[in-house]
Formats: C-alpha cells, structure tokens, sequence
C-alpha cells in the first residue's frame, strides 16, 4: 500500500512489467504523467513522514532515477524546492 496521494505500487508493478509494446499511446501518457506527478510527491515530502514501506520505495526509486540520469541532475522534488526557496543550499 502507498501513502495517500502517491502512485499504488501494484499500479507501478504493473506499469513496470507491461512492455511498452503492448501500451496505448494514451496509456503511456498517462503512465508519464502519473510518474512525474508521484517523483514531484516523493520529493516533498520528507522521509521521516511516509510510511516504512513508502521511504524504502522511495529511496529504491531515488536510486534507480540517479543511476538511469547519471546522478548529474537532482530530483524533480529538489528542484522545486530550490525554486520555491525551500532548498538546503
């Protein structure tokens, strides 16, 4: 189960195991909106207030995007945050 307002992560099994082949342009749309939307989430709000088994998703996640990105680049939520003024730096 996720936290309120976060992708279920049945959902994003599903997503996950579904080749891209098989899905409609709408389909996958809509998976990459939903995925923006749910790494905006994770961003801000802070690991200490999620759900055990929603931090360890989270961080799983946090460390597939660094690895697919390079780690050149912060996460959606971070840049938010420095944009808002709510950044650490």
């Amino acid at each position: 189960m996720s936290d309120a307002g976060r992708k279920d992560f049945t959902t994003k099994a599903k997503e996950e195991i579904t080749p891209d082949s098989a899905k409609s342009t709408q389909d996958k749309v809509k998976e990459t909106f939903t995925d923006t939307t749910d790494r905006v989430a994770r961003g801000l709000q802070s690991d200490d207030s999620k759900s055990a088994p929603q931090e360890a998703f989270d961080k799983t996640q946090r460390s597939h995007d660094e690895a697919a990105h390079g780690g050149a680049s912060g996460s959606i939520g971070d840049k938010i945050k420095n944009a808002v003024g709510l950044g650490g730096n």
